[in-house]
């Protein structure tokens, strides 16, 4: 057994790669048993049923299911660097009875369903990874109620977050959730997902009162209680969160009943640039501290301001810097922004713009949700990907986190860029690379995997909002200890005993990046890349 540090394991890597190793990125992906690998192939020919095919037409009509490779490989991808993994069939349901139909088909029939929302997902987590059944929700998109009285709302698992607010624009009330896409709500539920709003309104678990979830089998059971709409019960077990961040793996949401707010009075957002990111984080320790009643609070490092300013025709300074949104009655809120001023200003900003003009603010807010597009397009090599990955730890580990993940970027000379809603913790990077070049390729997997362990030392976890999906399934075992990750696989093999849906995304798939197509000699380089973040790497 020969056993090398960490040291040296990124010289090896990049020695092996050099020495004409060819390492691709395909649309296999490596199966890991105890020590040996094997490669299982994905198969992307659609099935030869016509059984099958004719049973989904009459469910939802011939115009509703596609077998056409163009259609299959548009449902096949998401934003994530993942090649697109296809359905046999797209199939789009129209409503709940039309799910519970699909899903009964499937599970009598041992067929693979994945889910599709609007393919905003960044983890891979729409690859058909079975072939099989693409459901896709994007049809399911009625707003069934809105209770302004109550401050809620019910809808169908396509409806976006965007559509939602839209439809609410005359209503006084908003929904708060808001990731960068313009993601479906279903989907949004199936990360948990946050977005700048977290700091005030928290994350999708808590605004969501209730839930219809077709299980695997086709049974139709409403999370909350069959009426729920209250703000809490003290009834039964939380079967709402338990579905929230699922990632889909135990059943299909088909309605969400959500928490709405008034949409506040006065609105200010404030942009201050610091010398410095260790500076710019403290900043918001303190403002939290000192109770300012932040709706947001992001953070965007140069190079994402000098992409953006490039992408979003701005002239921001090109500094580490933090976008704040102050909210709420005109009197206090006044009074609020000259407090923030006052802080920031003593902790180093070099800079404090406020404005409360909504066109500004808005022209600011959409420049910082096409921060991702901004950030691959920055680089205007041909070919380019991008990894985005994301994770979330204590608000105090943020500077030493982010300083990290900035060293290992400029030791390795990658390029990439890094924001976040850091009221809660949750950062992002965008790393970008010519995925025909090996290195830069192994390189920029190597520094994504070492961030998430970094993230799990710190007391964080691998991911804030973008889910497990297929690149993080292996850390689930890092971030867990056994008998959390035994009770997670019984509740999987209680509801879907089959394990039709979602199939290859559950706890007990672990999932590489890589095909090999290089002698077993070279096979270290795998071990060296899938156990880099460990101190102590082994290998026969």
């Amino acid at each position: 057994m020969l056993r090398h540090s960490l040291n040296l394991a990124p010289k090896l890597f990049h020695k092996l790669v050099r020495n004409d190793i060819k390492l691709q990125r395909t649309d296999n992906y490596i199966a890991r048993t105890s020590s040996c690998f094997h490669t299982t192939t994905i198969n992307n020919n659609v099935t030869d049923n016509r059984l099958l095919y004719d049973q989904l037409c009459d469910i939802v009509g011939m115009d509703n299911v596609s077998k056409a490779e163009a259609v299959r490989e548009q449902y096949g991808r998401d934003e994530s660097h993942f090649n697109p993994v296809l359905a046999d069939f797209v199939i789009w349901p129209l409503n709940t009875d039309h799910v519970s139909r699909i899903s009964r088909l499937c599970y009598d029939s041992n067929v693979a369903i994945t889910l599709f929302g609007t393919g905003t997902g960044l983890e891979g987590g729409v690859n058909a990874l079975k072939g099989g059944v693409c459901l896709a929700t994007n049809k399911m998109n009625q707003i069934i109620e809105v209770n302004v009285e109550d401050f809620d709302c019910t809808v169908e698992a396509g409806v976006t977050w965007r559509e939602l607010n839209q439809y609410l624009s005359d209503t006084g009330l908003f929904f708060p959730i808001d990731p960068g896409a313009s993601a479906s709500l279903g989907g949004m539920s199936a990360t948990n997902a946050s977005g700048t709003n977290a700091v005030r309104y928290g994350t999708m678990k808590e605004n969501v009162l209730n839930m219809e979830v077709v299980l695997p089998t086709g049974e139709v059971m409403k999370a909350a209680g069959i009426k729920a709409r209250s703000r809490k019960s003290a009834a039964g077990f939380n079967l709402t969160e338990l579905f929230i961040g699922s990632e889909g793996i135990l059943g299909t949401v088909t309605q969400l009943t959500l928490r709405l707010y008034p949409i506040p009075e006065t609105t200010y957002l404030c942009v201050c640039p610091f010398q410095d990111n260790e500076a710019a984080i403290n900043t918001v320790v303190l403002l939290l501290q000192n109770g300012i009643p932040l709706s947001r609070i992001e953070y965007v490092d140069s190079h994402s301001i000098r992409a953006s300013n490039q992408y979003s025709k701005g002239d921001l300074l090109v500094k580490p810097s933090l976008y704040m949104e102050i909210a709420g009655n005109q009197t206090i809120i006044d009074s609020m922004v000259e407090l923030v001023k006052e802080i920031v200003l003593d902790n180093g900003a070099l800079d404090f713009q406020h404005s409360n003009i909504m066109e500004e603010r808005s022209h600011l807010w959409k420049a910082r949700h096409d921060l991702y597009y901004a950030c691959r397009n920055f680089d205007t090599r041909p070919n380019i990907r991008a990894l985005i990955t994301d994770v979330c730890v204590p608000i105090s580990k943020l500077p030493e986190i982010i300083l990290k993940m900035r060293q290992y970027l400029d030791k390795y000379k990658i390029n990439g860029s890094s924001f976040g809603h850091v009221g809660d913790g949750n950062f992002h990077s965008v790393i970008t690379y010519d995925p025909n070049d090996s290195v830069e390729t192994g390189t920029v997997f190597m520094i994504s995997e070492m961030i998430a362990e970094e993230a799990i030392r710190l007391g964080g976890t691998c991911t804030g909002e973008h889910g497990i999906g297929r690149g993080k399934i292996k850390f689930l075992q890092k971030e867990y200890d056994t008998v959390s990750l035994e009770v997670m696989k019984k509740i999987k093999q209680t509801i879907d005993p089959k394990k039709p849906i979602q199939s290859g995304k559950s706890f007990d798939h672990t999932i590489a990046l890589y095909d090999i197509n290089i002698s077993n000699h070279f096979k270290i380089l795998i071990i060296l890349f899938s156990k880099f973040s460990q101190n102590i790497l082994s290998y026969v």
